[in-house]
């Protein structure tokens, strides 16, 4: 399905080259992709390393595109709306996908004209490894057909989980889209802990490392509650117990979830902010 429409991406930096590549590793050729950037290092890096299109500035080729993806960061996205606009087709030519953090739907679809064809997506930073997740959220009058689409051009990058509403991408940004960062924390500290123990930092990241894959791994393929896997980690007076009551008695679970409630009202925060008039 892909490989029959022409993509424009506004913004070139690395979730949009994830995303152009893993369009082009999925049959997109690479003559229907067209990219503005405004730096000429950025424009040299994708035509050389993709073999698309790039441009400084949107023009009428570029704002015929089939699908239009916004990979600007979201304090630019309503002046890059205004550049775009004159350029896309009258009515709803267009399917256009935001992967701008903070950007209601509703700011999108008045800024972008009175469009109903848009998409807001929140992507992951392991995209950049073909294991993202992106949560995607539409109007209600969005056809199966481009929510297909826009399922596929998040499928190309890893996995993608559809919700009703701006509300629950901001819960989306909260669990996935910032949730790299959390594992990387976790990571950190368990390296910094494997120093303390006696092992060398390189053995300590791997270590912690590849215990996260393979519990990851794990959970993803057990239709069990990934509480009964952990209950089956942890033997009553065994070494796993003793870290989780430590764990416990320091409110780190509680202190977790407070922080993704955190994340989800700043998302909140941010769309509000951008969208003011």
């Amino acid at each position: 399905m892909l490989d029959t429409l022409t993509f424009g991406f506004l913004g070139g930096g690395n979730m949009a080259s994830a995303l152009i590549g893993g369009l082009i590793a999925r049959g997109v050729p690479a003559d229907s992709i067209r990219v503005v950037d405004p730096f000429p290092e950025a424009q040299q890096r994708l035509a050389r390393d993709l073999g698309v299109h790039a441009s400084g500035a949107p023009d009428a080729a570029f704002g015929a595109s089939d699908v239009l993806v916004l990979a600007v960061k979201p304090q630019q996205f309503r002046e890059a709306a205004a550049q775009l606009l004159p350029h896309m087709p009258a009515g709803d030519g267009n399917l256009v996908i935001s992967v701008a953090a903070g950007i209601r739907l509703q700011d999108m679809q008045r800024w972008l004209g009175g469009r109903h064809r848009v998409v807001r997506a929140m992507p992951n930073t392991p995209a950049l490894a073909g294991l993202g997740m992106t949560g995607l959220a539409a109007p209600a009058a969005l056809s199966d057909k481009d929510r297909e689409i826009a399922s596929a051009v998040a499928q190309a990058v890893g996995k993608c989980v559809w919700v009703e509403n701006d509300a629950q991408i901001d819960g989306v940004t909260a669990i996935s889209g910032s949730g790299p960062a959390y594992v990387f924390y976790f990571i950190e500290a368990m390296q910094r802990a494997a120093t303390e123990l006696g092992l060398s930092a390189e053995q300590g990241r791997e270590l912690a490392v590849e215990t996260f894959r393979g519990a990851a791994a794990l959970a993803g393929q057990s239709a069990e509650p990934v509480s009964t896997l952990r209950e089956r980690v942890t033997s009553k007076g065994g070494t796993t117990y003793a870290a989780l009551t430590a764990m416990d008695a320091a409110g780190i679970g509680d202190a977790f979830v407070r922080a993704m409630h955190a994340a989800a009202a700043r998302g909140k925060e941010m769309g509000a902010e951008f969208g003011k008039d």
